[in-house]
């Protein structure tokens, strides 16, 4: 890929962020403090984008995307990570876990296959459309924090882990060096501590900013791959969004053309759609998800992707 063909838009990724985590701040105090609950509600909805947007810069900066300074790049993550909230080395692993085990049997979440349980794998999809999956995420960096060697322990990879289909995920990041994972914990914990104590806020208007946004981000989190094909990288949808909802999401559902080339910046994205690719849209593919697991097709999955080391916005 060349950097000269695909340039990182740095500026207008700080601006976007600045304005987005802003955002956040605002409609976080707002729902605290509102008045009636009607107004903490939309308050609520409104974050659910905002912090989306914040979300996508996050997923450029794992792909080191967000800023052609690596320095910038890093420090940014763990930042944006903050706001999920999550740890960003956690992060970086499972997302390039998944660039190299998507639609593998090991990554199959819409569908079930001989011997699996075709309810267990419907309950995974209602986590994901009801945001119980977006809570298992900052439920796990706790895990990290309160005893980081779980992720090694093979009870626990092959236990709650394997349970929840996360195990391939669990090992991969118990493979990570303890020291930076753990201290971007305590960053995370300490954003989020240092967000109730500047902005006054309650339990119960963080827990309602942070569900709508768990319900929004993981709505997308699988939509953009169900029922398409069993291939690693062909195997996602460039989604037909509102132009709006794509303004906020940075193109995230443009995702068939991210797989095929992840280290594109989010900007260039639209020239990658090829006029033959099929672009369903969201509502139908998100809906459907409701019938539950279907069986998965017959014949053998793609194997994963060979590992290779996280991508540097230094390297072409």
């Amino acid at each position: 890929m060349s950097v000269a063909a695909y340039p990182i838009p740095a500026r207008a990724n700080l601006a976007i962020a600045a304005a987005a985590i802003l955002a956040n701040l605002a409609l976080l105090w707002l729902a605290a403090h509102a008045p009636a609950w009607w107004i903490t509600a939309a308050c609520a909805i409104g974050f659910s984008f905002t912090n989306n947007t914040v979300f996508a810069l996050h997923h450029e900066a794992v792909h080191g995307g967000f800023h052609p300074d690596r320095r910038i790049n890093e420090a940014a993550g763990p930042l944006f990570a903050a706001f999920f909230p999550t740890i960003f080395s956690i992060q970086r692993i499972s997302h390039l876990g998944h660039h190299r085990r998507n639609r593998t049997d090991e990554e199959l979440y819409d569908c079930y296959l001989p011997g699996q349980s075709w309810l267990l794998k419907t309950y995974w999809i209602y986590c994901l459309l009801t945001g119980f999956y977006w809570v298992i995420i900052p439920l796990a960096g706790l895990v990290y924090l309160a005893w980081p060697r779980a992720f090694r322990s093979k009870a626990f990879r092959q236990g709650p882990a394997r349970w929840w289909g996360f195990e391939p995920f669990v090992a991969d990041i118990g493979r990570a060096p303890i020291g930076r994972v753990w201290l971007e914990g305590v960053f995370t914990l300490a954003v989020q501590a240092g967000l109730f104590w500047l902005l006054d806020l309650s339990p119960v208007s963080w827990l309602a900013c942070y569900w709508a946004f768990g319900i929004n981000w993981s709505s997308v989190q699988y939509t953009d791959h169900a029922g398409s094909p069993r291939d690693v990288l062909e195997g996602a949808w460039n989604l037909r969004f509102w132009p709006v909802t794509q303004a906020l999401f940075l193109n995230y559902n443009l995702h068939l053309a991210h797989h095929r080339q992840p280290g594109v910046p989010w900007i260039h994205l639209p020239r990658l759609v090829r006029a033959g690719d099929p672009a369903p849209s969201f509502w139908p593919i998100y809906l459907g998800l409701f019938r539950g697991a279907r069986k998965a097709p017959p014949g053998p999955g793609p194997r994963p992707l060979p590992e290779h080391p996280a991508p540097s916005p230094d390297i072409p």
